[in-house]
């Protein structure tokens, strides 16, 4: 990756950090709808963005590694309200517990299985088999398994942002108004993404969402890995 000078870093960073919060107030004026979803149109902004200046995304990367390096105290910091709801989970573990495992490997067999009946190359299905977990996590399985990490990571990106999506309308349909479960749930399937997207509806539903999230990558890594020792 190339060492971006001060003028690169600090334009990208502004560039990045301006668009999300344009699109982010916009879908508040929106009513946080489904296809409102802030990283869905920041994308392709700023991808537009570096095809008109002619910026290699080597160079945004490393222009915005700050941001990268900000999600892990991020992610951490949703510790906090998953603390302050220790007592009600700890009565519901044993639920919690089946879910996420139900949870993981859903997603597993439906990912891995969907693209083996197309056809896919070992590789492909080792990539979008951690669809579900953080970036992360999901790289380092991937590579494990023998995919590709930048894959991986596209996948899970993408998988977060659609389940952010269409977590609130499927949710609704199905007429589960527990925001603990619908949380938990969304952090299951949609990591990070899904998880940012929970804390906006409520501050209950953002700490089960953290906890699934958290969890569902342990047990997911945890599975994978067994399925890497045994390949």
């Amino acid at each position: 990756m190339t060492s971006p000078d001060l003028f690169a870093t600090l334009l990208w960073l502004s560039v990045t950090v301006v668009v999300f919060a344009v699109m982010d107030r916009l879908s508040q004026k929106l009513g946080r709808p489904p296809l409102g979803h802030p990283v869905l149109w920041s994308v392709p902004v700023i991808i537009a963005a570096l095809w008109v200046t002619d910026t290699a995304y080597d160079t945004y990367a490393a222009s915005t590694a700050m941001i990268s390096f900000l999600l892990g105290p991020a992610v951490v910091s949703m510790a906090v309200p998953i603390w302050e709801q220790r007592k009600a989970i700890r009565k519901l573990a044993v639920p919690l517990a089946l879910a996420v495992m139900a949870g993981a490997l859903t997603a597993i067999v439906s990912a891995v299985g969907i693209v083996w009946m197309f056809g896919a190359p070992l590789d492909i299905m080792a990539s979008i088999a951690p669809r579900s977990t953080t970036t992360p996590v999901g790289m380092a399985v991937a590579t494990t398994l023998g995919g590709i990490p930048a894959l991986a990571a596209i996948i899970i990106i993408f998988s977060g942002v659609l389940g952010a999506m269409v977590a609130t309308p499927v949710l609704n349909l199905m007429r589960i108004r527990d925001y603990r479960v619908r949380g938990f749930a969304v952090g299951v399937a949609a990591h990070g993404v899904g998880s940012a997207r929970a804390f906006q509806v409520s501050d209950t539903a953002g700490a089960y969402a953290g906890l699934g999230m958290a969890l569902n990558a342990v047990v997911t890594a945890t599975l994978l890995s067994i399925v890497a020792a045994l390949i």
